[in-house]
């Protein structure tokens, strides 16, 4: 826009040429005229070139000015870097120093304003309550409100709905009757039990030991080893993992309790799991095989070098693992 303003010219009327001369003195008029506004025109636009560029000139005096003002007030002569950082930090802890007093003066027009606005508050909870007891002192004499009566029919059985009291009372005694059996099976484990067992080495030597019902069978086989170290020197130079525990022709685990046995009523190929009580062994005198007797026999302490060696040899070569997963209906004595 600023170039076509520069380069702009009206354009010529025509009038000296041949047909310009036809046209007469209107036409010398009319050129006149043209003229006169093309001279008004440039000289228009040459104040406004001169205006523009005065204006430019003011503006960088002004911030020449501004620059000049502001490193006067800083710095008046020469400085050494080290005094220039030191203005610059005085001055910049002035600053510092002037937005914390901005921000303090700030915080306690809002706690005045807050401490006002609680303090109206209060005056109007007080008059609250002091209209309540007016309405109570003026409601006094006047009868209660009758209270609607419930529709419900009493005899509708409704247990089977949610109740938030009933379901809260009903775990309470769960938890209740949870921590009395925990606690009445641990008084189950700590109760003795007398075990009738044989340490069998190709013969069997009978003996007695008593335990907890929570023992393990490992801490079964270590109470037997100390009490057999006397009598047999090779249980004695051994340990308790050396030793195993053959009840009714199943080699039981180590890790399994007495108490387990007992209250899963376990049961082996030729008798009870869970009975220790001995009657007559099957490995001693007549026993009708057909007829099936819920009698437990001693169970057998045995070396595990001892079956390696004779496992394939009757009656090592009738035991077999402890598999809870397996059922014995019937008692056998053979294969």
């Amino acid at each position: 826009m600023g170039d076509f303003v520069k380069k702009f010219a009206r354009p010529d009327t025509g009038i000296r040429t041949v047909e310009g001369q036809v046209s007469g003195s209107r036409a010398a008029g009319l050129e006149k005229e043209r003229q006169k506004s093309q001279e008004a025109f440039e000289a228009k636009k040459a104040k406004m070139e001169e205006d523009s560029k005065r204006g430019a000139k003011r503006i960088d005096d002004k911030f020449q000015q501004t620059t000049e003002n502001a490193t006067a007030v800083d710095v008046v002569g020469l400085v050494t870097a080290d005094e220039w950082k030191r203005r610059m930090e005085e001055k910049n802890k002035r600053k510092e120093s002037a937005d914390l007093e901005a921000e303090e003066a700030e915080r306690e027009k809002e706690d005045l304003k807050k401490k006002k606005q609680k303090k109206k508050k209060k005056k109007k909870i007080l008059s609250l309550s002091f209209a309540a007891d007016d309405e109570d002192e003026d409601g006094a004499g006047s009868p209660s409100p009758v209270k609607k009566k419930s529709k419900k029919n009493p005899e509708v059985e409704t247990s089977f709905l949610p109740d938030k009291d009933r379901e809260a009372e009903q775990k309470k005694e769960e938890r209740r009757l949870k921590q009395e059996y925990i606690a009445k099976q641990e008084a189950i484990k700590e109760e003795k039990l007398k075990i009738t067992y044989s340490y069998w080495d190709g013969s069997g030597h009978r003996k007695e030991i008593t335990v907890k019902k929570g023992h393990t069978i490992l801490e079964f086989l270590e109470l037997v080893r100390l009490d057999l170290s006397s009598q047999f020197r090779e249980v004695a130079a051994g340990v308790a993992e050396d030793l195993m525990y053959v009840k009714e022709d199943i080699m039981l685990p180590c890790d399994i309790t007495f108490y387990d046995l007992i209250t899963t009523k376990a049961r082996g190929k030729s008798g009870p799991l869970f009975s220790f009580d001995v009657h007559d062994d099957i490995r001693i005198g007549a026993v009708d095989s057909r007829v099936e007797k819920d009698e437990s026999h001693p169970g057998k302490i045995v070396d595990r070098k001892w079956y390696d060696r004779n496992k394939h040899i009757f009656p090592a070569s009738r035991w077999e693992q402890y598999d809870p997963a397996k059922e014995f209906t019937k008692f056998t004595i053979k294969g």
